[in-house]
């Protein structure tokens, strides 16, 4: 096209004028569209008539479940049926919907239309013709084959059924109040393990049935299954089951201690909280190293996994052995007592996390505290580890910014997705901070006392009301603060207020001062440190980075040397003052540049760039310690003495 030069003129003047100066009245501007839910709001009331639920499981090659679902209507008209979007215990938005398929409708021998809501798109719109009594649902739920796809739970020795990934429910009910009647099908010669009761097996061509009897859809979604082919169950008293699953049968057999430890664990979280909130408990017990890892609690049961050497090297892991403390615990603290924020009639209802340091945070308490009373971790292993995280939290440059609360929200933000700089950004530190400063609550109040209540009083007034109730007690801020100062009268909300809501404030340490020790650092690596980074370089409060066993950084400390030296994650170290890369190689030039004499030069590769970075660093290596301050027993000993059995050392001394 071609154009006089006085209109190229005039297209240049009104080019030349600025977009904020223009009048936005002269142009085009849609108006927007109001959202309109058209999704029943739950009501609590009981839904009238039992959903039916079938799952096939056998297709372990594929690694799908085929589902057949029946749901009772009570007469023609709208009916929307919901996929579980916000689930307990993943804090957030978690539902695995991407990995539905084939969803399919029917009533009275016809297939029905839907439509998947366009707001909430956990949501299917369906129309029941006249004369129907129910609407059955087929799909497929495509598990996972591969880990860049999600957590594996189907592998050809065991599965993890979840049955939230293979259901769906009414909308307008307390998922409280709608009652199901579910069945799986496992492969042949498969076993399986849940908190559901009634089980009737049966065995047909496809394989092994098992029907529950009637429950209600929390129930059912709060009672996932582990099963396989190599499987043991434990009695631990009780009413509590260890149900073992492994790789190899080989790894289902444990020592008697092994056993006996675990029974003491459970001995031991009964005295402390004075109650059971459950009927009988299954630990949901994985040993593999092709299951996706996992550690998830319910009411009456909890899915953990581990590695498959956890009782076959029982006398060289205790390091790993907190999970189970932590899951059982939230029995109490999570399950019965939760933040009224965090309750919700359905799994549609966002939650509010604020309250995870409660939650959580003193779950991680009481973890590392049965852990030492049970004997499943030795006190060196606990001591280690509170000095690592009491070192971790010094450390952490984003306690600058942002507080532990905030932090609450990160299941939602993050997803728990890996995060770049995640010591500025923090992640979710209201679990290990939280616990620092439980710990520090504790030992406020032996001080306030004179040493006769500690939080084992606040466990028990707060956690272990209504033995036998395993229903849900919800709290908030202010019935935190009354209890405590039921125990010992103290300005708890500012307590609790500075160390968790408030950014910039001090690493609550003085839990572990007021329990007789002080944090410290030394130069070689102990029992403990050694187990910790076995299989990567620990130089965290030294150069300031972590490494996998190749070499390459998995974590770098926002601000140390090495961050200002340029280190980001994924950085390959391949030598170190010219020498092939070694973890001890890299101890000793840190060692060797503690007087200044000598440099720590790394050849490194980022993608395809290879470059020699110098960290000016004369620190020398450094490892956190707790470090007793005085002699005799000290608070934080007291703390971890076992409550129901005397350790054979005791014995002795008398």
């Amino acid at each position: 096209m071609r154009f006089a030069s006085a209109s190229l003129a005039a297209i240049a003047i009104v080019l030349a004028v600025p977009a904020s100066a223009q009048d936005r009245t002269t142009m085009s501007a849609p108006v927007a569209q109001p959202i309109v839910d058209t999704i029943p709001a739950a009501r609590d009331i009981a839904y009238p008539g039992t959903m039916t639920l079938d799952v096939d499981a056998t297709d372990i090659v594929r690694g799908v479940y085929t589902v057949k679902q029946t749901v009772p209507v009570a007469g023609p008209g709208p009916l929307t049926l919901l996929y579980p979007e916000w689930l307990p215990g993943k804090h957030g938005p978690r539902g695995a919907i991407a990995e539905l398929a084939g969803i399919r409708f029917f009533a009275g021998g016809k297939e029905l239309g839907w439509t998947r809501d366009n707001v909430d798109v956990y949501a299917f719109h369906i129309d029941v013709p006249a004369g129907a009594d129910a609407v059955t649902a087929t799909f497929e739920f495509l598990t996972p084959v591969r880990r860049n796809e999600g957590r594996i739970v189907i592998t050809p020795e065991m599965m993890n059924v979840q049955w939230e990934q293979v259901s769906l429910y009414p909308a307008g009910y307390y998922t409280r109040n709608i009652k199901v009647a579910p069945t799986i099908t496992l492969p042949a010669g498969w076993q399986g393990a849940t908190a559901l009761d009634g089980a009737s097996v049966s065995t047909t061509a496809q394989g092994n049935r098992i029907a529950y009897g009637i429950t209600d859809y929390e129930t059912l979604i709060d009672s996932p299954m582990f099963a396989g082919a190599h499987f043991k169950p434990y009695d631990l008293g009780h009413n509590v089951t260890l149900n073992v699953f492994a790789d190899e049968a080989k790894y289902l057999e444990a020592t008697p201690k092994a056993i006996t430890d675990h029974k003491r664990l459970v001995d031991e979280a009964i005295h402390l909280f004075g109650s059971r909130h459950f009927d009988h408990y299954e630990f949901l017990f994985a040993l593999t190293e092709k299951l996706g890892g996992i550690g998830l609690e319910h009411h009456r049961s909890s899915e953990n996994s581990e590695s498959p050497e956890y009782f076959t090297d029982y006398e060289g892991n205790d390091i790993n052995r907190g999970l189970l403390p932590h899951e059982f615990v939230h029995s109490w603290n999570g399950k019965f007592r939760r933040p009224a924020a965090m309750w919700t009639p359905d799994y549609r209802t966002p939650m509010r996390d604020n309250l995870l340091w409660v939650y959580e945070g003193q779950t991680s308490f009481w973890d590392f505290v049965l852990a030492a009373r049970s004997g499943m971790m030795n006190r060196e292993t606990v001591l280690g580890d509170l000095a690592q995280t009491a070192a971790y939290y010094s450390e952490r440059p984003g306690r600058a910014w942002r507080s532990v609360e905030d932090t609450t929200h990160d299941p939602i933000i993050a997803a728990r997705k890996p995060r770049p700089n995640s010591s500025f950004s923090r992640s979710e530190d209201y679990y290990s901070e939280g616990a620092l400063a439980w710990l520090a609550a504790d030992m406020k109040i032996r001080e306030l006392t004179g040493g006769k209540r500690s939080l084992e009083n606040f466990a028990r007034n707060f956690f272990g009301i209504r033995d036998g109730d395993w229903g849900e007690v919800t709290y908030e801020f202010d019935d935190l603060v009354r209890e405590l100062d039921a125990i010992a009268p103290y300005d708890w909300a500012t307590f609790l207020d500075t160390k968790l809501r408030q950014p910039g404030q001090p690493a609550p340490l003085d839990g572990i001062t007021g329990g007789g020790y002080r944090l410290t650092y030394v130069d070689k690596p102990n029992g403990y440190h050694k187990k910790r980074s076995a299989n990567f370089g620990d130089f965290y409060y030294s150069l300031g980075f972590n490494l996998s066993p190749s070499g390459s950084v998995s974590s770098v400390l926002w601000d140390s040397p090495a961050d200002k030296a340029g280190f980001v994650n994924d950085v390959e170290i391949l030598a170190v003052n010219g020498v092939a890369y070694s973890k001890t190689r890299l101890e000793e030039a840190v060692t060797a540049a503690k007087d200044g004499s000598a440099k720590i030069a790394l050849l490194t590769k980022r993608g395809e760039r290879y470059e020699t970075i110098e960290i000016p660093y004369t620190g020398g290596l450094r490892y956190p310690v707790l470090e007793k301050i005085g002699t005799g027993p000290a608070p934080l000993d007291r703390l971890l003495e076992p409550r129901t059995w005397k350790p054979a050392a005791d014995k002795k001394k008398k």
